[in-house]
């Protein structure tokens, strides 16, 4: 028997709604277009991203929300949903949705089972029968979804058994895959019984899909400025070909009310947040990303604060604008630091140290005015290294805790954001530091509570 099946898949939009009403309407006509066959549709996570003020309102229950007028098949989790949001927050996330969420690497810490949220599988049989079996994986980062009390395994861990249990009983094997690009060609070498791997979290384009060995891999980008599509034909349930193809949202035609929706998306996230007064400031705090202000320098304090700490390192591009005397708000703390960042303490010995501080102090001049993007920075520019509690001497190169040399043998420990160790300007942090995230608020929060001891409402 002949059969065409078409897949549609999204990933990594990131909450950019900007792009969500022509992506609605293309899913939804290609669905329901007539002769077209069996349509399915996929998510590949990020589809969250709390940088948007009416996800970050909603604790993203408005991206399922909109998910479901589409009427997904099934989705899986990528790191903004399951590290963005406490253990609390992920486990409601999905409580209204009209999809099933796969997952097979990601159990609770603390009854060691699959969430409840979750499916370790999923079959789709067509109305002519072929069975087309799915699988997903999110990228295994194991300390930060410790700090949440989940417990992420490596795939190599989990996929052998699943793939020997579900291999016989499908005519596709399907992989939704949030581990990046060259996991993604690494497992289709791998598993050679994995017919198609849709990928995301490296945010790569395959316009044409990749096929490595038996396994065709596909993309589609980021931000939902794309949407892939795969035809495959079968006969007597047999692959016989299989197409990738992409769709720019671009070209995809716009209609009456598309900018309104959009614009009132961003409105009531702002109002719902504007709501949720923190404290009242008796006067201005103004942030630089050149240099010292007094955003900064209170931003600093909040960190050494909550963690127990003498010091703390920041960047001066965190901070997008300043807060003004009067009502402080959760808008006005989410508008100038949007960022889903983690607070950690890190502890280094005073060698590391050391050579933590001369690595910030290299790259002093170049991240200055440098354009970042990614790894939960969501400014401009990664803008001046600011300490409190350390010194450095550029002419001795020697390096001070609260004015006395640090001993190179004894501990230190000190108070950052968790990009610090995800981005690859400070290596020290990740291979000598030993951190300990706070895993239930973000760096908007921690400031807003410190403001809110200070100057409560």
């Amino acid at each position: 028997m002949h059969e065409t099946i078409t897949l549609l898949h999204t990933n990594d939009l990131h909450s950019h709604l900007e792009n969500w009403p022509k992506i609605r309407r293309y899913l939804l006509h290609e669905k329901h277009k007539e002769n077209n066959g069996a349509v399915l549709t996929f998510d590949l996570g990020d589809a969250m991203d709390r940088v948007h003020p009416l996800s970050e309102a909603t604790d993203g229950q408005i991206n399922i929300a909109l998910m479901n007028k589409v009427g997904y098949d099934a989705v899986t989790i990528g790191n903004n949903e399951g590290i963005g949001n406490s253990h609390a927050q992920l486990t409601q996330l999905y409580r209204h949705a009209n999809f099933t969420v796969v997952l097979d690497n990601i159990f609770d810490e603390k009854t060691g089972e699959r969430p409840s949220w979750v499916q370790k599988e999923k079959i789709i049989t067509t109305t002519k029968g072929t069975r087309i079996g799915i699988l997903a994986c999110t990228a295994p980062f194991s300390a930060t979804y410790a700090m949440n009390n989940w417990r992420a395994l490596p795939i190599d861990q989990v996929l052998p058994e699943l793939i020997k249990q579900l291999r016989p009983k499908v005519d596709v094997l399907l992989l939704l895959s949030h581990l990046g690009i060259d996991t993604d060609r690494a497992l289709a070498k791998k598993y050679p019984e994995l017919d198609i791997i849709l990928g995301s979290h490296t945010h790569h384009l395959l316009e044409h899909g990749e096929q490595v060995r038996k396994t065709m891999l596909c993309a589609a980008g980021k931000w939902g400025n794309y949407v892939g599509k795969v035809t495959l034909t079968l006969d007597e349930g047999k692959i016989t070909t299989c197409k990738a193809a992409v769709q720019k949202t671009e070209f995809l035609p716009e209609v009456q009310g598309d900018l309104a929706e959009i614009e009132n998306y961003q409105k009531r996230g702002a109002e719902l947040l504007s709501k949720r007064t923190v404290a009242n400031l008796p006067h201005d705090f103004p942030g630089s990303w050149v240099g010292k202000s007094p955003l900064m320098e209170i931003s600093l304090k909040a960190l050494e604060q909550v963690t127990n700490t003498q010091a703390a390192i920041l960047n001066g591009g965190l901070f997008l604008g300043d807060l003004h005397q009067g009502k402080l708000t959760r808008e006005h703390l989410h508008s100038i630091l949007p960022h889903p960042m983690r607070v950690v303490n890190v502890r280094l010995n005073g060698y590391n140290l050391w050579r933590l501080i001369r690595e910030m102090e290299k790259n002093r001049n170049h991240l200055r005015n440098a354009h970042v993007k990614g790894n939960g920075f969501r400014g401009k520019v990664f803008g001046e290294i600011m300490y409190d509690g350390i010194e450095y001497d550029s002419f001795t190169k020697s390096v001070t805790w609260h004015h006395q040399i640090i001993d190179p043998g004894q501990d230190y420990q000190i108070a950052t954001v968790d990009n610090f160790i995800y981005c690859p300007f400070f290596p020290s942090l990740e291979i000598a530091g030993h951190p300990h995230y706070l895993g239930d608020r973000f760096l908007r929060d921690i400031v807003g509570d410190y403001f809110a001891a200070k100057y409560p409402v």
